[in-house]
């Protein structure tokens, strides 16, 4: 079995499925025995009844079962469809059995209770394909928002939009097929079929929603702390350029703006000077 064949809601497992004598579902009536002993006893022998079925976000699969390795192999999967619910009546083919179909027999109870749970799976179905789409939105809007304090707010409320729907969606996915499975195993144990959650898919979805919940506190984060600019101060510093000027000849007196030297004076300041120190003729001035 592949991988992704594992990543399911829930599986109604039919391969030991038999036949049984009585059930009491209904209280006061035989529309539990008409419909699950006759109806399903007919789609054994017809070969219609599959040995599993899996049911995803979109659509159900279903296929044979090996006995000995209990390897699972899909020969089916039904196209997806939006707001889709799994429909026993329908896949099974109950709606065909008895002529007219024995689905028309079912209290209003019982039709009241698969109306809702095709509501319940229809808002599912949104708000995990909105989850989607606003996570996708956030990552967009992210990329351009590190360096920005704004575009930090604005991916933050994003991703909170994003952390509540896929918080939403896995809470009502959860308890809409543990019910299922609860109801399966409860109404249909006597026939040998057995339901069960995708622990693969529910463990995806609750991964996903601490994920988002986390990329939700970094940009609350960043909101916070993170500018994206620096506010240290850069100090320019600029070098004085220097020249050099050249100083009047202490033997040719004044030229230009410059004062020679007199020759009586060039042994004062021959005698500051440390000896061996040749005479510098230009001098250091700031331009």
């Amino acid at each position: 079995m592949a991988v992704l064949d594992s990543f399911y809601f829930f599986k109604a497992d039919t391969a030991n499925f038999s036949g049984a004598s009585h059930l009491d579902l209904i209280p006061g009536t035989n529309i539990d025995d008409n419909l699950l002993k006759t109806g399903l006893q007919d789609v054994a022998d017809n070969m219609k009844l599959k040995d599993f079925y899996t049911v995803a976000l979109w659509n159900y699969c279903s296929g044979t079962k090996d006995n000995e390795t209990h390897d699972l192999t899909f020969d089916y999967c039904g196209k997806p469809q939006a707001s889709y619910w799994f429909n026993p009546l329908q896949v099974w083919g109950l709606n065909e059995t008895g002529g007219a179909g024995l689905a028309g027999e079912f209290p209003k109870q019982v039709k009241a209770a698969m109306k809702t749970y095709q509501t319940v799976a229809r808002w599912m179905f949104v708000a995990y394909v909105a989850a989607f789409v606003t996570t996708v939105v956030e990552f967009i809007v992210g990329i351009f928002a590190v360096l920005s304090r704004w575009g930090s707010f604005v991916t933050t409320i994003i991703s909170c939009a994003s952390s509540i729907l896929i918080l939403l969606a896995s809470i009502t996915s959860t308890a809409l097929y543990a019910a299922l499975a609860g109801s399966f195993n409860s109404a249909l144990k006597s026939f040998g079929i057995h339901g069960s959650l995708g622990r693969p898919m529910l463990s995806a979805t609750w991964l996903a929603v601490a994920f988002s919940w986390g990329a939700g506190l970094f940009w609350l984060f960043s909101t916070c702390c993170c500018s994206g600019k620096s506010n240290t101060k850069r100090v320019k510093v600029e070098k004085a350029p220097y020249t050099y000027e050249r100083v009047a000849s202490p033997y040719l007196g004044q030229s230009g703006n410059h004062e020679g030297v007199k020759l009586q004076d060039m042994g004062q300041h021959r005698e500051g000077k440390k000896g061996g120190e040749a005479y510098e003729p230009f001098r250091h001035a700031s331009a």
